[in-house]
């Protein structure tokens, strides 16, 4: 059993790092098509090994494999181990299944691109950083994961750095993620000082007995580096900017990879933020707040891809709100669902956009329906879904 275990969550983590070092290494290759797929099938492999795995926890059971160990000195003793749970299995098939239809989608979006798989290296080094994000069973880990992830933003935002203010759009998500992240670091000190360990088993199985003003601080300083990564006010200019990005891009920042790192933190520290009720009282206000000020930018916007963009910033903040009450399987549910039409809201965009020649604003569009009619349906019901309308996923999350 623990074999079988091992081998899928190797295939899970792993092949999406194998799709990124060979597009890496056929990077002057001018088979495109062979590049696609191979890169889009290793993700697939994966997806299909978070989909065993999900089968395998399905039941409530909780799995820990240990691969290596990563730091031994002094009393810091941590493992490069990962924890699949249902949590976990959750956010790996949401990330496996948005990336793996990403894939294929941009082999052809990026077709005529001379930097085709260098874009594709970047995709699959993006989606083994998540996933390393959510499958560690440390807070160490899940840095390393959160780093990645930023990392890789940076790099697919700033893609066409050779266009107007591209290279300044992907700087300051950059840097607007690492001053947030900054707060997250050092909440991750306070904990390693305070449990002697950066484990999720030992930190949350503790977290009742350290002084209440101290475990307020930490969940204070891992919510910081939340709301970066998450965009939620006043970190929240970065995302309409990331827009910027090729199109996939987009759809993977917004729908299953970066923004939803932030709830997803929530979600697995909510030992810790459950004892901290100032501050989940704000994680609700702050939500609460940034789902009807970001619907609010979104009315008087006219850029199609920005309009969607701050759609999910709102709906990021039904997410908080929904973990900050403490209904974090409703927070995780609702990330989930949300996914899945946001990220077919924005591949649908991609197809208006290519089809604009590139033009964004709304006011020049109109009439598109009876040329592109599978577009326009699609679109449709991610807009239907979004809007919670039955019988919808968005209804029931």
């Amino acid at each position: 059993m623990l074999d079988t275990v091992f081998v899928w969550l190797l295939i899970a983590l792993f092949a999406p790092l194998a799709s990124a070092i060979f597009a890496g290494v056929f990077i002057r290759a001018k088979d495109k098509m062979f590049i696609g797929v191979i890169c889009s099938a290793l993700v697939i492999l994966s997806t299909i090994a978070s989909l065993a795995l999900m089968e395998l926890v399905s039941d409530n059971r909780l799995i820990s494999v240990n691969l290596a160990d990563f730091i031994s000195t002094g009393f810091l003793d941590a493992k490069f181990s990962f924890l699949i749970d249902s949590v976990s299995a959750v956010m790996m098939v949401v990330v496996g299944i948005v990336s793996s239809v990403v894939h294929v989608y941009s082999i052809y979006y990026m077709w005529d691109d001379e930097n085709f798989a260098k874009f594709f290296s970047f995709l699959g080094l993006f989606v083994f950083s998540m996933l390393v994000l959510v499958t560690s069973d440390n807070f160490l880990g899940l840095f390393i994961g959160w780093e990645g992830v930023g990392l890789c933003s940076w790099l697919l935002i700033g893609f066409w750095y050779d266009r107007s203010n591209y290279s300044w759009c992907a700087n300051e998500a950059f840097i607007m993620n690492r001053i947030a992240d900054l707060g997250m670091l050092l909440g991750i000190f306070l904990i390693y000082l305070n449990f002697g360990s950066l484990r999720y088993e030992v930190v949350f199985a503790n977290a009742a007995g350290l002084e209440p003003e101290i475990l307020t601080l930490i969940a204070v300083l891992l919510f910081i580096g939340a709301m970066g990564k998450s965009a939620q006010f006043p970190f929240h200019t970065w995302l309409a900017d990331a827009m910027a990005g090729p199109t996939p891009v987009s759809a993977l920042i917004h729908a299953a990879t970066m923004v939803t790192a932030g709830v997803y933190l929530v979600i697995r520290a909510n030992a810790i933020f459950a004892l901290a009720p100032e501050v989940s009282s704000f994680i609700v206000c702050l939500g609460a707040f940034v789902a009807v000020f970001a619907a609010s930018m979104a009315l008087v916007h006219n850029d199609l891809k920005k309009i969607i963009a701050y759609s999910t910033l709102s709906q990021l903040g039904y997410m908080f709100v929904a973990a900050g009450l403490g209904a974090y399987w409703i927070a995780l549910f609702h990330l989930a669902t949300h996914a899945f039409f946001k990220a077919l809201l924005f591949l649908g965009a991609g197809n208006v956009m290519h089809a604009m020649k590139d033009d964004l604003n709304i006011q020049n569009m109109g009439g598109l329906y009876k040329f592109m009619r599978p577009t326009a349906i699609l679109m449709c019901i991610g807009s239907l879904a979004l809007c919670g309308f039955y019988p919808f996923a968005g209804f029931f999350s």
